[in-house]
């Protein structure tokens, strides 16, 4: 928007800079891992990957081999059919899982991704929908004198400055969870090699829980985005009446208000997932 009211100005930069925000929250959100910043990060994961998956199967032969000791009293007990045939599968099972476990962790993303795109699909909002400042604001900005416009400098530098604060903090917290996605996938063979011996299973499903409750988290984010797409397409009412100064804080109070619940529900994305879940 071009004005050369500096209030204006600033006040249209701060929403468009949040925009900015929202609308690269979307993208992270239904961006795959290898396509993600080129797929250079992607590359750095698998080699990561393939280089710990030797170190899970050896890691998978000890959990094997502690699990029959804790789960075998004699061996007389190991060499009963059903016993050894229930060994086998649990060391097959486990085998599979380390070797592909990319594999799985893929699908569970891509299963995450869809219901992220379900979500945005059925709410029908759009990157591109924000928040905007109304004409009447502008105009009454506009027409300010000089002593008028003193404690409006005030009311935006501090409103502009609390919306490039929570703006920061939301992307901050969603590049958080993609980096967090890289993690559990890079280090997967290692925590799924547990699941060779029954006493150390629980950490394997504590892992897999665990990155289930990350991918789940972009429907929590996603969501809460749509309604605060919604709620800032409602903004509240303005009395025109009323001086420049109180117009802005009433309309962008409100909105900042708005973007702290937005932003303190994504920050509690993983709390909210393990209640709802029970992860």
């Amino acid at each position: 928007m071009a004005t050369d009211n500096w209030v204006v100005e600033n006040l249209v930069n701060a929403l468009e800079d949040w925009q900015e925000k929202l609308t690269e929250i979307w993208q992270l959100l239904t961006t795959s891992p290898e396509a993600f910043r080129g797929g250079g990060i992607w590359q750095a994961v698998v080699a990561v990957y393939e280089a710990l998956t030797a170190i899970g199967l050896s890691l998978l032969v000890l959990f094997f081999v502690m699990g029959v000791v804790r789960t075998c009293a004699s061996v007389a007990e190991m060499k009963r059919p059903e016993q050894a045939v229930k060994l086998f599968i649990r060391f097959a099972l486990a085998k599979a899982a380390v070797t592909y476990g990319m594999d799985l962790m893929l699908a569970v993303m891509e299963i995450g991704q869809g219901m992220v795109s379900q979500v945005l699909k059925a709410a029908g909002v759009s990157a591109g929908s924000g928040v905007t400042l109304p004409q009447s604001i502008i105009t009454a900005i506009e027409d300010c004198g000089l002593l008028e416009s003193i404690p409006l400098w005030v009311v935006t530098l501090i409103c502009s400055l609390a919306i490039t604060v929570l703006g920061f903090i939301l992307i901050l917290t969603v590049y958080g969870r993609f980096f967090k996605i890289y993690l559990y996938m890079g280090l997967s063979p290692v925590a799924l090699s547990a699941f060779a011996g029954q006493p150390s299973q629980s950490v394997g499903l504590s892992f897999l829980k665990a990155y289930a409750g990350v991918c789940l988290e972009g429907v929590i984010i996603a969501f809460s985005c749509v309604i605060f797409s919604l709620f800032a397409s409602a903004p509240p009412q303005v009395d025109a009446s009323a001086s420049a100064v109180t117009q802005v804080w009433t309309y962008i109070g409100s909105l900042i208000f708005d973007m702290l619940i937005l932003v303190g529900t994504i920050k509690a994305s993983s709390i909210i997932v393990r209640e709802m879940m029970g992860l």
